[in-house]
């Protein structure tokens, strides 16, 4: 069984292939590229205009059948009804299907529109004749208790267009019972008092086709003499969204119109249910195919707009396209695309000729990392900040260990950590049930990130565990390395006998102590030295590996080695006295343990003056690890441009960037297309005097920068033992049924502000921090990230599997 090629540690190898389809077979030859995704295609028809190319018309009409489908989902979802979504991909639509599929769309189209006009027209028509009927009954029940004779003018009406009456003393209508107040503040100020009205609520909640929802309205009725007036408000009414309907003066005529408008609502009523009856089921019937239907026609788009990529020999009626293939997978695409050519020839002898061919091309291939599921969110977090440059070291690879260790530094306790670990696993053991769900940006964040929530909360278990820490209490994991004296006085200062070590992590006894904080803090601040010199001694450590993979002697001699003995010579001194000063027992040789912040300042203001001196021969090797430091400055900046001024006097393509002084493709030789420049002396040394300046500040920045490990550590720690104190700690005192309850309530408080504050709030913080030490701290001292992203054409990408 062969071994799968890993591309991890640096990206796989690309190879640019070029392809010569005949016309016959190139959608199908494209269409099984898609499902197959390992070509990146090229766009050969930069100079053509996108809408001169071979296949728009094609493109255009899948676009018509993309917004047909859009309206048929609109439409379900106006009547409530699902799309049913399927996981497979349909299979290759020969021309005949595809054209069917798009008449089926059309005539789909037709017959649904058709169907929803004309429910649409019967809607109205119900919602008028309704509120029509509200009126009728409104208005007579209002003559029922008055006496009409000594209001209006009985005369004989005559009809108008509109719906109101000439010669009539009212009018009547429906309005918004939002605008029922409006309309009477309008109506008292226009006509100066000089009419009567009065409103009536509606039981029930009338559709509004403006709105297309449901709101409440109201029946009015207004009194006013004049056609003048009248006719104003009419106007008035109309403009504030009323409906006005004729409502006959005489008892027996509005109990005839009554009874017509009801006839009119109950056929109006039943030809809607049957109508609406018949669009559901045509709808149900497209619900169930329409998923399949979409991402045939999205996969045909798709395979459309890549074939417009790819030049067009009308002469030789030939498809001519380039792409980019990782070298290991050539093979496949090789065999995939003879399997066409035999499949659709008529004898093995009589083939269509599928050319495939690699090319030698000095164009700068683009960036391809193999992930898995495991590794693809630490993969995106590191190109979130830049694409690895072709061949360079992949700074995704590290991150997957070091990335939720400095995490854990600053948010060590065993406890948080359970519940971030407990709360990663549930989206882990659950990804596929969540996956088919639709997730909102915030969720979709996590669910994509869950296995580095995941290590977040396996490596803050582990620190919480070294700093003895749960819940910001400590436990007796081990017997303690301390004793207390037995008896003592109250008041009195009780000073403890160190008995032996502690087994592991912090002991116990240091908790409740004065110098706890004191002890702790000198502890954590040395970790976070000695973690930040680990971290940008190997990230280094990298750049090494780079120049000597793209065989850049100079960068090794002008820059690696000059910046390794500055760095260690200072910050890599600073270290092992650190770790030194730890191993000696200067309570065991009566001598005070000596300050090696102190220790740093005067190696640079007095060299060689030695106030407490931590080991013999103390200020020799200080006076020589400065002197080589500051050897190592003028080097830095000297060696690279004096060596392009002697062996370079005319061309120094490929300059480094400024974050990694060294440009991985010194070797590529750029093709003609694209563009590069020609540096002189003077843009080298400026290049240089830049770097050197950058590289020693960064240094110092950089390593003071890792403090941030201890200062969160120390934060988190203290607002843990904080919110323990201000809850839970005090309910314990009380005692009884309300005690019982009390602990209750202030239990169910302290973990909500536990989850929220601590373990959320807490946890982005400290993650941002991690990961602005990784993008900044690490990732300058080796990583260019000039690199271009790898998307090749691939189904699953089309439909967003």
């Amino acid at each position: 069984m062969s071994v799968e090629p890993e591309a991890i540690f640096r990206s796989a190898e690309m190879s640019l292939v070029q392809l010569y389809i005949p016309a016959e077979i190139g959608r199908t030859a494209i269409y099984s590229l898609g499902k197959l995704g390992l070509v990146e295609f090229r766009d050969l028809n930069k100079k053509v205009n996108a809408f001169q190319r071979s296949f728009v018309n094609e493109i255009r009409r899948l676009d018509n059948v993309e917004r047909q489908y859009r309206y048929f989902q609109s439409e379900m979802d106006n009547r409530g009804l699902k799309l049913i979504e399927y996981d497979s991909t349909p299979e290759t639509l020969t021309t005949s299907q595809l054209d069917e599929i798009v008449e089926d769309a059309q005539l789909l189209e037709d017959r649904i529109s058709q169907l929803s006009n004309a429910s649409e027209d019967l809607l109205k028509q119900q919602v008028d004749l309704k509120q029509y009927q509200q009126v009728l009954a409104a208005t007579d029940r209002y003559f029922q208790h008055v006496e009409t004779a000594d209001l209006i003018d009985l005369g004989e009406p005559e009809f108008l267009e509109n719906g109101g009456v000439r010669d009539a003393n009212f009018i009547t209508g429906v309005i918004p019972r939002a605008k029922v107040e409006v309309l009477e503040r309008i109506l008292w100020r226009v006509l100066r008092g000089n009419l009567f009205i009065t409103s009536a609520e509606i039981g029930q909640r009338l559709y509004d086709i403006k709105t297309k929802n449901y709101v409440d309205k109201n029946s009015f009725i207004i009194f006013a003499h004049g056609e003048l007036i009248l006719s104003r408000v009419r106007k008035i009414c109309e403009s504030l969204d009323a409906d006005l309907y004729f409502v006959d003066q005489e008892t027996k005529r509005r109990a005839q119109q009554m009874r017509e408008v009801n006839d009119k609502l109950a056929d109006v009523t039943n030809v809607l249910e049957s109508t609406e009856l018949t669009l559901e089921t045509e709808l149900s019937a497209v619900a169930s195919e329409l998923d399949l239907w979409w991402k045939a026609v999205k996969l045909e788009k798709s395979v459309y707009s890549v074939m417009n990529l790819c030049h067009y020999d009308q002469a030789r009626r030939c498809l001519i396209g380039e792409g980019w293939v990782p070298s290991d997978d050539f093979d496949k695409v090789k065999s995939v695309l003879e399997e066409i050519t035999t499949k659709y020839s008529d004898s093995p002898e009589e083939s269509f000729p599928i050319v495939v061919n690699t090319v030698e091309t000095t164009r700068t291939p683009p960036t391809y990392h193999k992930v898995n599921k495991f590794t693809a969110a630490y993969q995106a977090m590191c190109d979130a900040y830049g694409v690895a440059t072709y061949r360079e070291v992949n700074p995704g690879l590290p991150t997957v260990a070091t990335f939720p260790f400095m995490f854990a530094i600053m948010f060590g306790d065993l406890g948080h950590g359970f519940i971030m670990f407990l709360a990663a696993l549930a989206l882990v053991l659950n990804e596929k049930k969540i996956a088919k769900l639709k997730r909102d940006e915030i969720f979709d964040m996590a669910y994509s990130g869950r296995y580095i929530l995941l290590m977040m909360g396996f490596f803050s278990m582990y620190t919480g565990f070294l700093y003895n820490d749960v819940f910001s209490l400590s436990t007796t994991f081990f017997k303690s390395g301390w004793k207390w004296p037995e008896s003592w006085k109250e008041g009195e200062t009780i000073t403890g006998t160190q008995t032996g070590v502690y087994p592991f992590g912090l002991d116990p006894a240091w908790h409740g102590t004065e110098n706890n904080l004191l002890f702790t803090n000198s502890y954590k601040m040395k970790l976070s030295i000695l973690m930040g010199f680990i971290h940008m001694s190997y990230s280094y450590a990298f750049s090494l590996v780079n120049y000597v993979y793209f065989k850049s002697k100079i960068d090794i001699i002008g820059n690696f080695i000059p910046g390794l003995l500055f760095m260690q010579g200072i910050f890599g001194y600073l270290s092992l006295c650190i770790v030194y000063k730890w191993c000696v027992d200067w309570i065991k040789i009566n001598k005070p343990a000596p300050s090696l912040l102190n220790m740093l300042i005067n190696m640079f203001l007095a060299p060689g003056k030695i106030e407490d001196e931590l080991y013999p021969g103390q200020s020799t090797v200080q006076v020589t690890l400065l002197l080589i430091a500051l050897v190592s400055v003028p080097c830095l900046l000297l060696i690279k441009p004096l060596h392009f001024k002697f062996s370079h006097s005319h061309h120094y393509e490929n300059l480094p960037s400024e974050s990694s002084s060294n440009n991985l493709l010194t070797n590529l030789n750029l093709d003609d297309e694209e563009e590069h420049e020609e540096h002189t002396f003077g843009d080298v040394m400026i290049h240089q005097v830049i770097h050197t300046i950058e590289f020693c500040l960064n240094c110092v920045s950089h390593t003071a920068s890792y403090l941030r490990l201890w200062a969160l550590s120390l934060a988190h720690a203290q607002l843990s033992s904080v919110l323990w104190s201000m809850t839970i700690a005090n309910s314990f005192a009380a005692t009884g049924l309300f005690g019982s309850v009390f602990v209750f309530l202030m239990f169910g408080m302290w973990f909500v502000l536990t989850v929220a504050i601590l373990v959320v709030m807490e946890g982005t913080s400290a993650m941002l921090h991690a990961l602005r030490l990784h993008w900044v701290e690490s990732m300058s001292k080796y990583f260019e990230g000039e690199g271009i992203a790898y998307e090749p054409f691939s189904f699953k990408v089309v439909l967003d599997i």
